[in-house]
């Protein structure tokens, strides 16, 4: 049954008033919601506000790094410390290594440009963060809706958006109704702030519709594959931070990896790997095991009897995209009836790899300029002082100064190293040139035929590992009996298409076992098989897939991963 065809039998939904929904419960949307809350009581006006979120709980679908600058929390919560917001490991210091299979090199701290210097930054479990966050909105009036995603956007009869709709709920397989079957409700606005994460399901919608990513460069996106272990005390280092450029990823491709001390002898690892790689046969979660492997990493991870260490444990498993295009990607954020805040927008800051100051700072002047017209009393146009508001503060001339970041790795490791370090460390940020990119990520992967195989070694179990075993520690689960969530525009074109042309790159690419070809009896001898319930929701198959053939939609509420210090 089409959704049509459900309203016609079991409509109309139920529809719920407010002065603004925020769609997305991470930090983004829970500072544009905190701050509407703020300006209301600051200024003696009641303010109605309420917060969808897709995870069973807030947190539930945050994954980062992350360490955290708290600037823009010092600007939203300045008593952050005493009210006991998760930040608890300041960086006590840093390293940028670049790696060979069989050799290191430390760029010596003298030469560390600003954006991998971390003094004052804390290392942060932001899916703990936005827990937090979520107790300071609520304790403000803040109204808070986990497991119910928005599955689409609402729309005035003159264009504009007039709100969002939730999903549906006990849809069987086929798309037909079950016994426990739940219409969604609709959530109308004066205005609907978007703050979905990168590659946002209905913000990519928005970005379609009102095209506004007219005269922008074409997004980029990278792939964090992260882990978290327990490691023995002896190797543990409080608040030490370790990047690595280079090995194993070839000097073509875009891509480094991190390993952060946090509290309590637990370290952050992962691999972020660009999305917009030319090789059909790389896979971002067996570069996360092979990187491991290096003697500078399995140092940390390894035991050794002879001393009394003991071998670590690895505890938590997820994988996100993060969008990476940064200033010159950056699409109209305003729309009438809303705007765009956070990754849903791409306001991350790739030479730093932080973007929770940015989500937060986002939402902040998002909720100034939505409380400002609401006082107004308007409704449904542009929130034009919001991206008014973005050029003059401090976030825009931090992007402005790493708007080359990304670009110059397509020319190589080496001159990405030494022309970043000319711009950062040299010019301090102020760049009288700009790189700009013509090509979206999927249209980089080159045929197999013209690529090398990359053959990785099957994990061992104790420090590198398989898909399914990893899912499994991600807490991820999904109703077995609803409709995939990842759907096919055209259900020939992986096998005719994508295996034939490209090697199946969907079985490469999914950090989560989601993607497999099996045989099959049909002419071309195998098929597609999607195993959406493994799904951690990192939408690289929305963004890589190379015909742009997946389309990712939202799944019944709750599901997905329950990320826990992640």
């Amino acid at each position: 049954m089409t959704q049509q065809d459900i309203l016609a039998q079991f409509g109309p939904r139920e529809a719920m008033e407010y002065d603004v929904v925020v769609v997305g419960g991470g930090p983004a949307g829970l500072a544009t919601a905190i701050h509407l809350k703020q300006l209301a009581g600051e200024h003696g006006k009641e303010l109605s506000v309420v917060v969808l979120e897709k995870g069973s709980e807030p947190g539930a679908h945050i994954l980062s790094g992350a360490i955290m600058d708290p600037r823009a929390l010092s600007e939203l919560i300045p008593d952050w410390k005493e009210k006991g917001a998760p930040l608890n490991q300041p960086v006590t210091g840093d390293a940028m290594v670049f790696l060979g299979e069989n050799s290191s090199i430390r760029v010596p701290d003298l030469l560390l440009p600003q954006n991998f210097q971390n003094h004052g930054n804390y290392i942060v479990s932001l899916a703990n963060v936005t827990r937090w966050l979520a107790q300071q909105a609520e304790e403000l009036g803040v109204e808070i809706f986990p497991g119910f995603p928005a599955a689409e956007v609402l729309y005035n009869d003159d264009g504009s958006v007039k709100g969002v709709a939730t999903g549906n709920m006990g849809v069987g397989k086929d798309g037909a109704p079950t016994e426990n079957f739940q219409l969604g409700m609709e959530l109308h606005a004066k205005y609907t702030v978007f703050a979905e994460g990168s590659r946002g399901h209905l913000g990519k919608q928005l970005i379609a519709r009102f095209k506004l990513d007219e005269g922008r460069d074409p997004q980029t996106y990278g792939l964090g594959v992260k882990e978290v272990w327990e490691i023995d005390p002896k190797r543990h280092e409080p608040g030490f931070v370790l990047h690595t450029a280079g090995w194993p990823m070839e000097n073509d491709t875009y891509g480094g990896a991190f390993l952060y001390h946090m509290e309590g002898n637990l370290v952050a690892l992962g691999f972020i790997t660009g999305l917009d790689y030319a090789n059909p046969y790389l896979s971002p979660f067996e570069e996360l095991q092979r990187w491991k492997t290096h003697r500078n990493i399995r140092w940390y991870l390894e035991g050794d009897a002879d001393k009394g260490i003991k071998p670590g444990k690895r505890l938590a498993y997820g994988a996100r995209a993060i969008t990476a295009g940064g200033l010159l990607s950056l699409p109209k954020t305003v729309f009438p009836g809303g705007a765009l805040v956070g990754c849903d927008a791409g306001y991350l800051n790739v030479s730093r790899i932080k973007g929770s100051h940015a989500a937060i700072k986002t939402g902040m002047l998002a909720a100034r300029a939505a409380f400002d017209a609401v006082q107004a009393g308007r409704q449904h146009d542009e929130l034009t002082a919001y991206p008014q508001a973005f050029e003059k503060s401090w976030l825009h001339a931090e992007l402005n100064k790493s708007r080359n970041f990304k670009a110059w790795f397509k020319r190589g490791l080496l001159p990405a190293t030494v022309m970043n370090g000319i711009e950062q460390f040299l010019l301090k940020g102020n760049i009288p040139w700009t790189l700009h990119r013509d090509q979206p990520d999927h249209s980089y992967l080159k045929p197999a035929a013209e690529c090398k195989p990359i053959v990785y070694p099957k994990p061992d179990g104790k420090l590198t590992f398989d898909r399914l075993s990893s899912v499994f520690i991600s807490n991820t689960n999904h109703e077995e009996q609803q409709p995939s969530h990842l759907t096919l525009k055209d259900a020939s074109v992986p096998v005719q298409v994508n295996l034939a042309r490209y090697a199946g790159p969907e079985a490469r690419y999914c950090p989560a076992g989601v993607y497999e070809f099996v045989p099959a009896d049909t002419p071309e001898g195998q098929r597609l098989q999607i195993n959406a319930q493994n799904c951690v929701h990192c939408k690289t198959c929305d963004i890589k897939d190379p015909t742009q053939n997946i389309v990712w939609v939202t799944p019944e509420g709750g599901g997905g991963p329950n990320y826990t210090n992640m």
